[in-house]
């Protein structure tokens, strides 16, 4: 009796086998697609949240580089670093500013004068004294901070351009006093005209951009910032 395998059965054989093997690894490859669609919200949100908290490093770092202040950084809404600064004022900008003023009294027909012109070097910028936080969105980087204002004036130089006194009405050390006094309430006052604390706004904005980068727009806010809990 010849025992030898009938050729068609083994042929059949290793069809039957191939067929399986396909049909296992069809299954297996459903069965990963279903995986990855049942787990594709967890790991979208696990990736936004990690470039999230990467933005949020990135924005401690600029104000760190730009005024040695970490401020408080929330990321939709929850804290992720709280405010530490190492300096109470932040100088944005410095312009050097040149007023004049006159003073002239006249007392029984006799008449003095006195003129001035004074060099002041000005700073605009911000009191980081008030709060200064940042909220890291899906769309934006919220930085609340308080308005720019004039943070000091500083005398460079003074010239008399006019000094005269009256026959009878002379010049005293308190008119000096009180007209040198006037000199850097001028130049504040000119600066303020000029919106020089808008342009410290401006710059603010301009150098965090600079630092951060297009990943998010910066939209800053000016006023008291408001804590919000975790």
């Amino acid at each position: 009796m010849n025992t030898a395998q009938d050729p068609r059965h083994k042929r059949r054989f290793s069809w039957a086998l191939a067929f399986t093997l396909i049909f296992l690894i069809a299954v297996a490859f459903v069965a990963f697609l279903f995986w990855r669609v049942e787990s594709w919200p967890l790991r979208t949100a696990q990736q936004s949240s990690a470039e999230l908290e990467r933005i949020g490093k990135k924005v401690r770092d600029a104000f760190v580089e730009i005024a040695q202040l970490q401020p408080r950084v929330t990321i939709n809404n929850r804290v992720y670093l709280e405010k530490t600064t190492a300096v109470a004022e932040l100088a944005i900008l410095s312009r050097k500013t040149e007023v004049e003023h006159e003073f002239e009294h006249t007392w029984a027909g006799s008449t003095k004068r006195v003129k001035l012109h004074g060099t002041f070097n000005v700073k605009a910028g911000f009191d980081l004294r008030e709060n200064v936080s940042v909220d890291v969105r899906e769309n934006e980087i919220a930085v609340q901070i308080p308005p720019a204002k004039i943070l000091g004036i500083e005398q460079e130089s003074v010239e008399v351009l006019e000094y005269e006194n009256g026959y009878w009405n002379k010049i005293s050390a308190e008119d000096l006093q009180s007209e040198l006094a006037t000199l850097p309430k001028l130049a504040r006052d000119q600066a303020e005209e000029r919106e020089f604390p808008r342009e410290a706004e401006a710059a603010l904005k301009k150098q965090l951009e600079e630092r951060i980068g297009p990943t998010r727009p910066v939209r800053l806010s000016y006023g008291p910032a408001t804590n919000t809990k975790p």
